[in-house]
């Protein structure tokens, strides 16, 4: 039987999460939480999911065999990244000085604690967690959202893609950040999609109607 959705299964993401708010917005659909590089070569397209240390994901996903299967969707597959499911596609990560996938050109920063602070001098907490708008950049998986929805986010890192055209939407804490970047069949996202509600579903609604341009 084939595998319309393939949710990758690394060890280090919320899984049911993810492929409960699928099957709701594509009951149609058959998706699979898997970690067998096979399933995943077989999949129309891929999830990315995850949440935890960058270097435990990084190290979870060698060990089970899964980098070039990644690599592989990435290049020909409609992809979505969650999280560190778009970390991981940068070329480095300051968390544990940490080699990424090298999809994507650029580097995952930490928030500065420096700069961790509001106008009026009130320390912000780090990790980032909870409900933040998002400045969308023109891109298919946004249709039907609104500018500046709000998305739930839970994070100590943030990308920093080297080129400007990878970034597909901002968010701010307190500082402008890209919290979606995308290229040909990529798109991954910082926040959390399946947590988010409404705006969040249709995210994933729009990523199982899409049909990137080859």
């Amino acid at each position: 039987m084939s595998i319309d959705i393939a949710v990758i299964d690394y060890g280090m993401g919320n899984l049911r999460s993810v492929s409960k708010a699928i099957e709701h917005v594509a009951p149609g659909c058959r998706a699979v939480v898997t970690g067998d590089p096979r399933e995943v070569a077989a999949a129309a397209r891929v999830v990315f999911p995850g949440q935890g240390a960058m270097p435990d994901c990084m190290r979870e996903m060698e060990s089970r065999g899964l980098r070039q299967a990644l690599l592989d969707a990435a290049r020909d597959k409609p992809f979505l990244g969650i999280c560190i499911g778009l970390q991981m596609l940068f070329e480095h990560s300051e968390e544990g000085d940490t080699p990424g996938l090298g999809l994507l050109p650029g580097r995952v920063r930490r928030f500065p604690a420096e700069r961790m602070k509001t106008p009026d001098g009130e320390k912000l907490k780090v990790p980032h967690m909870g409900w933040n708008e998002v400045e969308q950049v023109p891109h298919a998986l946004w249709a039907g959202i609104p500018d500046r929805s709000r998305f739930y986010f839970v994070h100590s890192y943030y990308p920093e893609p080297a080129d400007a055209a990878l970034v597909a939407g901002w968010s701010a804490y307190p500082f402008r950040f890209a919290c979606a970047a995308a290229r040909a069949n990529v798109f991954a996202v910082q926040f959390h999609p399946e947590k988010s509600h409404v705006a969040g579903l249709r995210l994933l609604a729009n990523f199982v109607a899409w049909r990137p341009a080859t």
